[in-house]
C-alpha cells in the first residue's frame, strides 16, 4: 500500500475549517473527513441528556455506531451504519449537544479509534478540534485556524441567513463563546494548536487568502 497522506485542520467553531478542508481535499484529490460531524451524529442519535448517561450505557450505545467514508474532496460522504449523515445534524442545538458529549472520555476514545481506522484506509484532510494533537499526531501537515469570536459569529449569522435560517447575532456570539470555553477547557483533548502546526488567524483574511496559506503550507513554503 502506498504511503497515505494525512493533513489536519483544527480550530474553534465557526472558523471555516469545513470550507477550507473540503477545498484543500479537492485540490489534493483525497477524501475529506469532517470529524465534528461524527460527534454531532452521535449526539443527534443518542439525544438530549445522553452526556449524563453512565459510562456502561454510553459504551453499549457507541458500539452500535459504524462510520464509513466514500468519495473525494468536497464530494466525500460520511456515513453512519450505512446511512449518509445529512443536514439533520446541522443545527445550533445539535452543535451544543455535540460539545457536551465531546467532553466525555468514553466518546472521545471511541471516535479516536474510528477516525484512526479511516486514516489507516485513506489519505485524508481531517478537520476537527484535536486532529493534529491527539488523533493524527504524526501527520506531516498540520494547521490551526483561528478568528475572533465576533468575526466567527458574524460569519455564522450570514451563513444561516443564506440558508434561510434567520438567527440572532448576539445569541450566536454567546453560543460560540460557550462552545469555545467547553472545547478549550475540557480535561480530555482540549482544543489547542499542535506544537508543530501552522496557525492561521483568519479574522481579517478572505477565503482565497486562507486557502492560499494552506496550499503554501502543504507545499512546504513559508506561510
Amino acid at each position: 500500500m502506498p504511503d497515505l497522506l494525512i493533513v489536519t485542520i483544527d480550530g474553534p467553531a465557526g472558523v471555516g475549517k469545513s470550507t477550507m478542508a473540503k477545498q484543500l481535499a479537492r485540490e489534493l484529490g483525497i477524501p475529506y473527513l469532517d470529524t465534528g460531524a461524527m460527534f454531532r451524529a452521535i449526539a443527534w442519535k443518542l439525544g438530549n441528556g445522553s452526556w449524563d448517561w453512565d459510562e456502561a450505557r454510553l459504551q453499549t450505545s457507541l458500539d452500535t455506531f459504524d462510520f464509513a467514508l466514500s468519495g473525494m474532496g468536497d464530494t466525500s460522504v460520511l456515513s453512519v451504519n450505512g446511512t449518509p449523515i445529512g443536514d439533520e445534524i446541522r443545527t445550533e442545538q445539535v452543535a451544543m449537544w455535540a460539545s457536551n458529549v465531546a467532553t466525555l472520555p468514553v466518546v472521545r476514545t471511541f471516535l479516536k479509534t474510528a477516525q484512526q481506522a479511516l486514516g489507516a484506509k485513506f489519505s485524508l484532510v481531517a478537520e476537527g478540534r484535536d486532529m493534529g494533537t491527539v488523533v493524527f499526531p504524526d501527520a506531516p501537515y498540520k494547521f490551526f485556524l483561528d478568528a475572533s469570536v465576533e468575526e466567527r459569529a458574524s460569519r455564522r449569522f450570514l451563513q444561516l441567513g443564506d440558508l434561510g435560517k434567520p438567527a440572532d447575532l448576539k445569541e450566536l456570539k454567546a453560543q460560540i463563546a460557550k462552545r469555545d470555553d467547553q472545547d478549550r477547557n475540557r480535561p480530555v483533548a482540549p482544543l489547542k494548536a499542535a506544537a508543530d502546526a501552522i496557525t492561521v488567524d483568519t479574522t481579517t483574511m478572505t477565503r482565497a487568502q486562507v486557502f492560499a496559506a494552506l496550499k503554501k503550507g502543504v507545499r512546504g513554503q513559508p506561510v
